[in-house]
């Protein structure tokens, strides 16, 4: 009967822990909620960069979409409650906190961001800036005043 040997990982517990811990999506570093499912993608010919997270039971007054420093953040949260006198409990609640947040890139427009919330997705448009012309730089001659591009000492 042939054994298999396998080495030994005291880490490998540890490590599969949190991979089950930071994949299942309920951690998010900071302890702000989880991640909703986000789509980020480039529209009209490249001049706009579309967020569209999806919110599913998030009422409109329940999410907020900030500007911090460059990075756009989205803010949700679902609320339930439930009263029942036949339980011996007086209420029943229950809250859940997502949030999103995204590094714009720096041709983007900040005062220009339009949101809007339709059938559980909060759809974000960022407009870019035109990027800038280049610029001619004249080249000067070199020359001075003797003409021979040297100076002489008198």
């Amino acid at each position: 009967m042939a054994r298999q040997l396998t080495r030994f990982d005291p880490f490998s517990e540890i490590e599969a822990l949190g991979r089950q811990l930071l994949d299942s999506g309920n951690w998010i570093p900071g302890g702000q909620g989880r991640m909703p499912t986000t789509d980020v993608y480039t529209a009209e010919g490249d001049t706009a960069l579309v967020i569209e997270a999806h919110l599913p039971n998030v009422d409109e007054q329940d999410i907020s979409v900030e500007m911090d420093k460059g990075v756009l953040v989205i803010r949700g949260e679902h609320r339930e409650r439930e009263e029942d006198s036949k339980k011996r409990y007086v209420m029943r609640e229950s809250s859940t906190t997502l949030y999103r947040s995204i590094a714009l890139p720096e041709n983007a427009q900040e005062d220009a961001i339009t949101a809007d919330f339709r059938n559980g997705v909060l759809t974000v448009r960022v407009p870019f800036a035109e990027p800038a012309a280049p610029k001619r730089i004249s080249i000067g001659s070199g020359s001075t005043k003797n003409g021979s591009g040297s100076t002489k000492k008198k």
